[in-house]
């Protein structure tokens, strides 16, 4: 019965329970994968991620005594500005220790999701996309539509710095590139590019991120 409640947790969230481990520590599995939808429902044929699915799990993570770590995958190609800052606002203010691993590509949104945990691990040859704030559809050309989108930029900017090593000023030569991206301003970061510039910790993969985050549950206790 329990194994089956899994797999559907599996199917319907990407999301377990680890808890067969030696130290018997409980950890949060949460999975950010392909596109990370927001207030408008995205096409059936494409891989996303839901807010609306992902918060509430995480006010449950908080609200459960008995977890003792969380342990976030990532490998999306970005998505909504707003959702994906709620969820690594969320990540950011929880109690218990998180470690964040980047897996094919942390891109656009994916940035602040991936720096939100406590420590952050990148394999190899996963990759960071570092763009400005884009937007789609009808925009006004007047200035309070270019005061909203500094203020959205200003937001995301904020975020990253304060929740890893690179300061402000390197992360806005990175997201102004002209030389990476054809037809496009930015810089795309991989593996240990990344962490030299200290957006992420450490590279590793799925072995370094579990043995970081049982050790900083044995440190917590």
């Amino acid at each position: 019965m329990e194994e089956k409640e899994q797999d559907e947790k599996i199917k319907e969230m990407g999301q377990l329970t680890l808890k067969e481990n030696i130290q018997r520590h409980k950890i949060h599995l949460l999975t950010i994968i392909g596109e990370v939808e927001g207030h408008e429902c995205l096409a059936s044929n494409l891989k996303s991620t839901k807010y609306e699915h992902v918060l509430p799990q995480l006010a449950a993570l908080e609200d459960d005594k008995s977890m003792d770590g969380m342990l976030i995958l990532i490998n999306t190609v970005g998505g909504d500005v707003e959702a994906g800052l709620a969820i690594a606002e969320m990540i950011a203010s929880m109690s218990i220790p998180t470690v964040s691993l980047v897996l094919g590509g942390s891109h656009s949104i994916g940035v602040p999701l991936a720096v939100s945990a406590d420590y952050s691990f990148i394999v190899p040859t996963a990759t960071m996309m570092i763009h400005p704030v884009r937007m789609n559809g009808t925009v006004i050309g007047v200035r309070q539509s270019y005061d909203y989108f500094k203020k959205i930029q200003d937001r995301i900017t904020g975020f990253i710095t304060s929740h890893s090593e690179i300061d402000e000023e390197r992360l806005l030569e990175l997201m102004m590139d002209t030389k990476t991206l054809t037809r496009d301003v930015g810089s795309i970061l991989v593996g240990q590019e990344a962490v030299r510039e200290g957006l992420i910790d450490e590279t590793g993969g799925i072995r370094e991120a579990l043995s970081h985050l049982h050790m900083m549950i044995e440190n917590k206790k």
